[in-house]
């Protein structure tokens, strides 16, 4: 089986603690854990700083399932909650693949942290969830809320600690079964 997983940092792997960033050893990222655990081939395709693209690239007919997890940094970037399901909204649109092979998972929510310094983004992040949620139900792609896994946070109240990419992994290879 061939998965994509089309996301931002916390799908790359990133790992906050260095003073240049890095990314976890790929025992400790998710993706990693996914693809060991089930034996499919998956390809990462996160990216740090990643916002919802304008428009969603081809991906290539063969995949099996697309795992997108994106919004946090657009809401990082100002963006309200209904302007990021907005741009998620005409990002799946243009997802060439049949619905029942797209994955929408909303990303956990932040927490207070060096990244979050206010209420108000932790909010949005929670309330974005629901949007996905909507978004999913609406368009007749599979749905998974992170926010539901106990995803430890890093300092910065963005990034997966080690612990919380394999929580993650655990609450979405329960979603995959």
């Amino acid at each position: 089986m061939n998965v994509i997983c089309f996301g931002d940092s916390n799908t790359y792997g990133y790992d906050p603690r260095g003073y240049f960033g890095g990314r976890y050893d790929a025992d400790c990222r998710w993706v990693d854990i996914l693809a060991t655990e089930t034996g499919w081939t998956f390809y990462n395709m996160g990216q740090n700083g990643r916002e919802i693209p304008f428009a969603a690239p081809a991906f290539p007919a063969d995949t099996d399932l697309l795992i997108i997890m994106l919004g946090t940094n657009d809401l990082l970037q100002g963006r309200s909650p209904e302007q990021a399901a907005e741009r998620l909204d005409r990002f799946l649109s243009g997802v060439s693949l049949d619905r029942s092979r797209v994955l929408l998972i909303a990303p956990p929510p932040m927490a207070l942290g060096e990244w979050v310094p206010s209420q108000q983004l932790i909010d949005g992040s929670r309330t974005f969830a629901q949007f996905c949620r909507a978004l999913a139900e609406r368009m007749g792609i599979r749905f998974a809320d992170a926010g539901k896994w106990d995803i430890s946070l890093a300092y910065d109240g963005v990034h997966f600690t080690e612990q919380g990419h394999k929580n993650f992994a655990a609450g979405l290879l329960e979603e995959l079964r």
